[in-house]
């Protein structure tokens, strides 16, 4: 068993591939994005690989411009138990939101992934920034950023209850006595909240892992302290290790300041890599894709981002700064602020810019041989920015096999990656704690 720090790895898995026209790109197949069994083949590469987890992105509405890219969402948590049947040791992260489920019903959902899948859930919490996701649901307006992360405190604080509802050695299965399960050990959570009331138990036995790995994605002040207190891996955006260094550094400060252990937060920043093998080759690669790019797409992406609509502009002219709203309350999105960092690094056209975040949405995205590749990661890696990566394929599968043939060796001949899996839990591969109830008397236990 290594005693090194090691890298955590996950595979972002988006329909097509990340980068906005990969779709379109001569090595995809876009007749198999609905064939299950084409993302349980892409898996068990990704399990073949070592890689920590799975990760599905998901919405409770269907994506602006699906006239031009492959946006439509499968509901991950069906998906995953599919992917979870046809692999053996790869973590699996469905994304779900807490402004459009009820605790009750989402923790019923992981709590069977977990035990289909041996203890390799995570849920990926978002409160949801799309809008008209509230016409779905009855609401005559979407609820504003701070009630949103509110909702979202208090629904954890239920559903974490709720996975704790049953003590692990509730379950006594003893065929001698007639007696299946010790009621004692089985507990009502009575919540009574602002949002919800929920008595409980849960209707399910504690799961392999007591209950799915935490996950968060945002970078804003509330999604910060809310990662702090709850999160234990972290999706984040950055285009510079400053950038990365300063948000690794005040999450795990948040953290301690919290009483937690900073090991058991893993701050993992999108990849987007494209490989060659010569950094010639990886840069026409990238030109190639951004050849593809549906320009009405991308300004209407950009658009989402900053709030300024550019499409009668002349795309080849300089980004009109002037029109950004800095005081605004779009200013304090994680992803606005990225644009504004780009810019204030470079003077970019319009074009450049839509260039720039087509391959993966604000993540960063890097052209470069294996080497290169993999001296990125190291540095980031030993230079408090990450504890690994979510690493975003530009396209499938072959954006994915060519990380995997080139970079992970490299990565491992430095011994930055693990060679074989040690554990069979997503807890057991990001090294975090198995939770013990809030329900279990403490001396009982230690007893």
């Amino acid at each position: 068993m290594s005693t090194s720090r090691q890298l955590s790895l996950n595979l972002f898995v988006y329909p097509g591939g990340h980068h906005e026209a990969g779709w379109r790109y001569k090595g995809s197949d876009v007749k198999t994005l609905l064939d299950i069994g084409y993302y349980q083949d892409l898996a068990r590469r990704a399990e073949a690989a070592t890689f920590d987890a799975l990760f599905f992105a998901d919405g409770p509405a269907l994506a602006d411009n699906i006239r031009y890219a492959s946006r439509f969402r499968v509901e991950p948590i069906t998906w995953l138990s599919a992917i979870a049947a046809a692999t053996s040791y790869i973590g699996l992260i469905a994304t779900a939101s807490t402004t459009y489920f009820e605790p009750y019903n989402l923790a019923r959902l992981f709590a069977s992934l977990d035990h289909i899948s041996g203890g390799r859930a995570g849920w990926n919490i978002v409160t949801t920034s799309a809008e008209k996701a509230a016409h779905n649901f009855g609401l005559a307006e979407h609820p504003v950023h701070a009630e949103r992360y509110e909702r979202g405190r208090e629904f954890v604080e239920v559903i974490t209850s709720l996975w704790d509802s049953w003590e692990d050695d509730a379950v006594l299965a003893d065929p001698a006595s007639g007696i299946y399960a010790d009621t004692s050990k089985i507990h009502t959570i009575d919540h009574v909240g602002k949002h919800f009331r929920v008595r409980g138990p849960l209707n399910t036995p504690r799961t392999p892992q007591g209950r799915p790995v935490y996950v968060q994605a945002g970078s804003s002040e509330d999604g910060r302290s809310f990662a702090a207190q709850y999160a234990e891996a972290i999706f984040t955006a950055h285009q510079t290790i400053g950038s990365a260094q300063e948000f690794y550094a005040d999450i795990k400060r948040r953290a301690v300041a919290l009483g937690r252990r900073p090991e058991h937060i893993k701050v993992l920043p999108g990849l987007s890599p494209f490989i060659g093998s010569t950094e010639r080759e990886a840069q026409l690669l990238e030109d190639e894709f951004n050849d593809l790019i549906q320009p009405e797409f991308s300004l209407h992406q950009l658009r989402q981002m900053i709030g300024i609509d550019l499409s009668s502009f002349d795309l080849d002219g300089p980004f009109p700064r002037h029109l950004l709203d800095l005081e605004g309350t779009i200013a304090s999105a994680s992803r606005f602020q990225l644009v504004v960092d780009i810019l204030n690094r470079e003077e970019l056209t319009i074009r450049q810019l839509i260039n720039r975040l087509a391959g993966a949405r604000g993540h960063f995205v890097k052209a470069g041989t294996p080497e290169q590749i993999a001296d990125h990661i190291q540095d980031w890696f030993e230079n408090g920015a990450a504890d690994g990566f979510n690493i975003m394929p530009p396209w499938l599968t072959g954006g994915f096999d060519a990380f995997a043939e080139h970079v992970v060796p490299l990565l491992r001949k430095r011994g930055l990656f693990r060679e074989r899996y040690e554990g069979t839990t997503l807890r057991d591969h990001f090294g975090l704690p198995r939770p013990q109830s809030r329900f279990t008397d403490p001396q009982r236990a230690s007893a």
